[in-house]
């Protein structure tokens, strides 16, 4: 059976070769700004967003498959953080994530189009950034690195520098919690 990664995530692509050998990327078109943030709660909101995401692919699609859709928030405050809009939004999320923990929350969404099974699930994982001047915040924000993702930055590149720690499953602050998607799909028998 075919398998598709609703995501043209970079980060996504090159973990989900962690599961599987073949796969196709087919990108979702869902409207993300469709669901309203503040209207249930993080981890809700995030699975719900994985859930619309793989239901659109699997409406263009003809096809026995594999359907595997994530998406990934942050969340300080009880308010979630989703892409910045600019590099002043970026500048100041960063700020309110400054020196303090917070949650990263990825919804995932299994779909298996030959019986119909939805499995929709989610992982969170505490983040711990150090303190950060404005001009190490700028100097971060030159890089590029923050645009298209959650809370303004990605753990794997420059803000490395900036997290002290982590409590939990660093891949699924990377946005794709491998394990857990793996043992969902073991199972599930969709693998």
């Amino acid at each position: 059976m075919k398998v598709y990664l609703a995501s043209k995530s970079p980060r996504r692509q090159e973990l989900m070769k962690f599961i599987f050998k073949e796969f196709e990327v087919y990108p979702s078109l869902f409207d993300e700004d469709k669901l309203i943030k503040g209207q249930m709660a993080p981890f809700q909101y995030v699975m719900e967003l994985a859930k619309k995401k793989a239901c659109e692919v699997m409406n263009r699609l003809n096809d026995e498959c594999i359907i595997i859709s994530s998406d990934t928030i942050v969340c300080c405050d009880d308010d979630i953080f989703g892409k910045p809009r600019g590099k002043e939004h970026a500048f100041n999320m960063l700020k309110r994530l400054e020196n303090r923990k917070h949650e990263v929350y990825t919804g995932v969404c299994l779909i298996n189009t030959k019986d119909e099974r939805i499995i929709n699930f989610y992982e969170k994982t505490y983040v711990y950034f150090d303190h950060m001047t404005d001009i190490e915040i700028e100097e971060y924000l030159h890089t590029g690195e923050y645009k298209d993702k959650a809370g303004a930055y990605g753990i794997q590149g420059f803000a490395s520098k900036f997290v002290k720690k982590i409590e939990g499953c660093y891949f699924n602050v990377m946005g794709f919690p491998v394990n857990k998607i793996y043992s969902n799909l073991k199972e599930n028998n969709m693998i």
